[in-house]
């Protein structure tokens, strides 16, 4: 074979076996820990937000995500974007993956962090934890949640606590990470 051929042969396959997820990417979230500031339980565990984890976009990447979230075991998917109030779920822990557009999101409650997101970034948001979209410019997410269990929405207002720490307490750490699968992620982070 003619080393001119071979090469664009070899050019072909990789066009043809790339990923949709940067491979090269660290896979080693940041961590983002909250404590209960009162009205907002949070966790103890911390929130993981995997930053450029994918390249696929818009349809593709809404596809992507819903199919390799539930290859996760991450199931109960939804597509849309986050709610514009401080909320939080105490029934599951809940993965957001970012397929178009940004967003400022207010995490922890209101004496969280603001942090922007894009398209590519995965959270990986653990039950309790407080989260409100602060402002976005054309945001699609795609939600789901560990083995497909059912979720609740939660404000922080007066009356949901205690039933919704005994909720947060009862929850077993997920067995894989919406992301990595069953190593690295939360399967590590989670543990310690």
């Amino acid at each position: 074979m003619k080393r001119k051929t071979f090469l664009s042969w070899l050019g072909l396959l990789a066009i043809r076996t790339q990923e949709p997820f940067n491979t090269n990417q660290r896979m080693v979230p940041e961590q983002l820990l909250f404590h209960d500031d009162g009205t907002i339980p949070n966790s103890k565990f911390p929130l993981l937000l995997y930053s450029n984890a994918f390249t696929a976009r818009d349809d593709n990447g809404a596809t992507w995500l819903e199919q390799h979230f539930a290859s996760n075991n991450w199931t109960n998917s939804w597509r849309n974007g986050v709610y514009s109030f401080h909320h939080y779920h105490s029934t599951s822990h809940e993965v957001l993956g970012v397929y178009s557009g940004s967003a400022l999101l207010h995490l922890g409650g209101e004496k969280g962090r603001k942090v922007k997101v894009q398209a590519g970034d995965i959270i990986v948001i653990p039950a309790g934890v407080g989260h409100k979209n602060l402002g976005s410019d054309n945001l699609g997410i795609v939600g789901a949640y560990e083995d497909g269990r059912s979720w609740d929405v939660n404000r922080g207002l007066p009356g949901e606590r205690p039933h919704t720490d005994e909720n947060i307490a009862a929850l077993p750490i997920p067995k894989t990470d919406p992301f990595t699968g069953k190593s690295g992620g939360l399967t590590v982070i989670w543990k310690k």
